[in-house]
Formats: structure tokens, sequence, C-alpha cells
């Protein structure tokens, strides 16, 4: 039996279903704000890509952790 994902990570299939892309799609699009705090990388999402707060906060959150930030 599969791990229960927890976390931020949880939000995952429901963001993939409703933005139409695949989770490397949005961290890549981070990349371009890769130096911004937090929430300037949630209002980026928020803003040019029309997520919703709860997801791009979701989002942020592992990209700054996978990437040590």
């Amino acid at each position: 039996m599969a791990e229960k994902v927890m976390g931020p990570k949880s939000y995952f299939p429901s963001i993939e279903k409703k933005y139409g892309q695949p989770i490397d799609f949005w961290m890549k699009q981070l990349d371009s704000v890769r130096d911004g705090k937090h929430m300037e990388q949630v209002s980026f999402l928020k803003d040019q890509h029309g997520m919703g707060h709860g997801h791009a906060n979701a989002i942020v959150a592992v990209y700054r952790t996978e990437r040590g930030l």
C-alpha cells in the first residue's frame, strides 16, 4: 500500500487537475522569480497564472524546500 502524501504535496493532484499542467511546469515558472520572497512567489502564481492562494502557497512551499531557499 502506498504511503499517504501529507503536507503541501497533498494538493498536487488537485492542482494538476484544475490548472491542466504538471507540477514540474509550475516549478519551472517559479524559476523566473527564484530570488523573490515566499509571498512574492505566491503572488506571481496568483497574478500571472490565476492560481488560487492555497494552491500557489503549496507549490511555493515545496519549491523553496526542494531548492534550499
